[in-house]
C-alpha cells in the first residue's frame, strides 16, 4: 500500500520516543512518569494520574493551556485536567525541536505577564529555555498534578440532557461541564501537495518533526518552503550540507532582529528591580502596536520598513541578481515579516543555491523543477507550515446540533465569537481561537485574555446557578461579519500576496484587525446578553 506524504516524510522519526533537540540531540530518559532531561531537570509527567469528570477539561498542555489552567487555579477553580497528547508539556515548543528554533518575539514580552523571567539569556529566547520556561512555571504555579500526558482527544459529544461533555480520549473517557481547546494553530504540519513527494527514496521530515538522528552532513539537502521556521534552519543546515539547495515560492520581507545576549548585570537587575523589566516589557508592547498603524490602517506607513528591509537584504546578498529572487512583490506585513540576522547571508554561501522555478514533481532521487531541471537531493526539509484552518479537535467535536465543528465550519468558513465561543457548542471555548492572531504582537496577550474569558464565564454560571451557556447564533454572526468588512482594506487583504493567512474561501479567518488592546477589552468581561444560557433542566434563562 502506498504511504501517505506524512507517513513517507516523517517515516524516520515516527518510531522514536523521546529523543527531541534543538541545534543538537539531547538524550531523554522516561522512568516512573517523570522525563529528565541533559539540563537535570525533571518533569513530572502527570499522565501517571488517572482519568476523572471534571468541571473543566482543557485539550492542550503548551502556553494557552497552561495559561487557562493557571487562571483557573488563581480564581478558586481546582476541578480541572490538561489533556495532552505528547509525552511532555510545551505544545509547539515541544514538538518544534529543528536546528536554531527559537522565538521571533522578543522574550520580555513571549512570556506571561504574571510569570516575568528576570534570567532570558538573550532578547529573542531559543526553544530550549521557552520550555524550561514553562516547566517552570507549571510547577511554581501548582498546575503539574492537574496535567494528563500521553492523553489524545479522540473526540467529545454534547449531551444536551446531561448539560456535559463526554470527551473520549487514547487513555479513556471522561465528563466535563466545560471543554477548553487550547491546542493553537502551530500543531499539525502542512505537507505540500506536489506530486511525487511520496516517491522519493531519501530521508523526509517535516521542521515539525525533526529527526535528530538523520545526519546532514555531507548531504545534497534540499528544502521546501521558505516562511519563518525555514529562516531559522536555514543557517543550521548550511553549516552541516555539501549542498544545499532552497526551493523557493515566493520571497518574504526580511527585516534585522535586534537580538543581543543579556548580561550578568542585567539579569541582577531585572531580579531585583521586577517594575524594571515590566517596563521593558510594556516599551516593546507598545512599540509592537504601533505596526497597526500601516498593517490595518494606512498602508503608506509601511515604505519605511520596506526601506529598512531593503537595506537588509543588499548587506547580506552581494549579488544582484540573486538578490532580485528574494525581492518580494507585494507590501511588507501581507506575509508574515520575517526577522533574522543570518539568513539572508546564507544565500552568499557557496554551498547554497536558490531556485525559484517553481516544482513540477518530486522523484526517486530529487526534484524536477517547471524548467525540466533535475536536482539530486539526498534528504528533504518540509518548511512549509501548519494547518491553521483545520484545527485537530474540529473532526471530533460534536455540538448540541449534532453536527462536529469542521462541518459547521465547512460553509463559511472557521468562525467562532471573540475568536473562542461557536453557536451550538455550549460551554466550549478556545484559546487563540479564529480571527486573534496578532500580525504584530505577542500571542501571549490573547491566551491571557482568553483564559480570562474562560474564568469569568464560570463565575457567571456560578453566580446566576447556570449549567450551561453558548453564544447566540446572530450574535456569532453579526460579530464576524463585522470582523470581515474591517479586514477587507488592511494589508492582509490588499497588500499583494497570497499567504496563510487566508483561507480557501478567501477569507482571512486568522488575524484581528485592530489594536491588541481592543480585544483584551472585549474579553474582559463575559456579556451573558451575548449568550443562550440554561439550567441543570436544560430550561433557558434570559434572552
Amino acid at each position: 500500500m502506498r504511504t501517505s506524504k506524512s507517513e513517507q516524510c516523517d517515516r524516520h522519526t515516527q518510531s522514536r520516543v523521546g529523543r527531541r533537540g534543538c541545534a543538537g540531540r539531547r538524550e531523554v530518559a522516561i522512568v516512573r512518569g517523570v522525563m529528565i532531561g541533559s539540563t537535570g531537570t525533571a518533569v513530572v509527567n502527570g499522565s501517571d494520574g488517572g482519568l476523572r469528570d471534571v468541571r473543566v477539561a482543557i485539550i492542550g498542555a503548551g502556553f494557552g493551556g497552561l495559561g487557562v489552567a493557571i487562571k483557573l487555579r488563581e480564581a478558586g477553580f481546582e476541578d480541572f485536567l490538561v489533556l495532552e497528547r505528547d509525552e511532555a508539556l510545551g505544545g509547539t515548543w515541544w514538538a518544534n525541536t529543528y536546528p536554531g528554533c527559537a522565538c521571533d518575539v522578543p522574550a520580555h514580552l513571549y512570556s506571561y505577564s504574571f510569570q516575568l523571567n528576570p534570567n532570558w539569556s538573550r532578547m529573542f529566547a531559543p526553544q530550549p529555555e521557552i520550555l524550561e520556561y514553562l516547566r517552570r512555571t507549571a510547577r511554581e504555579r501548582g498546575i503539574e498534578g492537574h496535567l494528563r500526558f500521553r492523553t489524545e482527544v479522540h473526540g467529545a459529544r454534547w449531551d444536551e440532557d446531561a448539560q456535559l461533555w463526554h470527551v473520549d480520549t487514547s487513555r479513556g473517557s471522561l465528563n466535563a461541564q466545560v471543554l477548553v481547546a487550547a491546542a493553537g494553530g502551530l500543531v499539525e504540519p502542512n505537507y505540500p501537495d506536489i506530486p511525487g513527494l511520496a516517491d522519493f527514496q531519501g530521508a523526509c521530515f517535516h521542521s515539525a518533526r525533526w529527526d535528530h538522528d538523520h545526519d546532514l552532513r555531507g548531504e545534497r539537502v534540499g528544502v521546501i518552503g521558505t516562511g519563518a521556521s525555514s529562516a531559522q534552519f536555514i543557517p543550521e543546515v548550511q553549516k552541516l550540507a555539501s549542498q544545499l539547495t532552497v526551493l523557493q515560492r515566493t520571497p518574504g520581507w526580511v527585516m534585522p532582529r535586534l537580538d543581543h545576549p543579556h548580561s550578568d548585570t542585567q539579569k541582577r537587575l531585572f531580579a531585583r528591580f521586577p517594575t524594571l523589566q515590566r517596563a521593558v516589557r510594556t516599551s516593546l508592547y507598545y512599540t509592537a502596536e504601533g505596526l497597526v498603524l500601516g498593517l490595518v490602517y494606512d498602508q503608506r506607513l509601511l515604505k519605511a520598513l520596506e526601506r529598512i528591509a531593503r537595506r537588509h537584504l543588499e548587506k547580506q546578498v552581494p549579488d544582484p541578481e540573486v538578490r532580485a529572487r528574494l525581492t518580494p512583490n507585494f507590501r511588507i506585513g501581507c506575509k508574515r515579516i520575517i526577522f533574522s540576522n543570518d539568513y539572508l547571508r546564507s544565500y552568499a554561501e557557496p554551498n547554497v543555491e536558490l531556485v525559484s522555478d517553481g516544482i513540477r514533481e518530486v522523484v526517486g532521487d530529487g526534484v524536477i523543477t517547471n524548467t525540466g531541471r533535475h536536482i539530486e537531493l539526498d534528504t528533504i526539509l518540509l518548511g512549509t507550515g501548519f494547518q491553521v484552518f483545520d484545527p485537530p479537535h474540529a473532526s471530533g467535536v460534536v455540538g448540541r446540533d449534532g453536527r462536529t465543528l469542521r462541518e459547521r465550519w465547512s460553509d463559511g468558513g472557521i468562525r467562532a465569537y471573540l475568536g473562542t465561543a461557536v453557536a451550538n457548542f455550549p460551554n466550549h471555548f478556545m484559546v487563540m481561537g479564529p480571527n486573534t492572531g496578532l500580525g504584530n504582537n505577542s500571542m501571549i496577550n490573547v491566551i491571557e485574555a482568553h483564559a480570562g474569558f474562560v474564568v469569568e464565564a464560570l463565575k457567571t454560571m456560578d453566580a446566576r446557578g447556570l449549567a450551561s451557556v453558548e453564544v447566540r447564533e446572530d450574535v456569532e454572526k453579526r460579530y464576524n461579519e463585522n470582523i470581515q468588512a474591517r479586514l477587507q482594506h488592511t494589508v492582509w487583504s490588499e497588500g499583494g500576496c497570497k499567504s496563510w493567512y487566508v483561507g480557501p474561501d478567501g477569507r482571512n479567518h486568522t488575524l484581528w484587525p485592530s489594536f491588541t488592546d481592543a480585544l483584551k477589552r472585549r474579553l474582559a468581561r463575559f456579556d451573558e446578553s451575548d449568550f443562550v444560557t440554561r439550567t441543570r433542566t436544560g430550561e433557558r434563562v434570559g434572552v
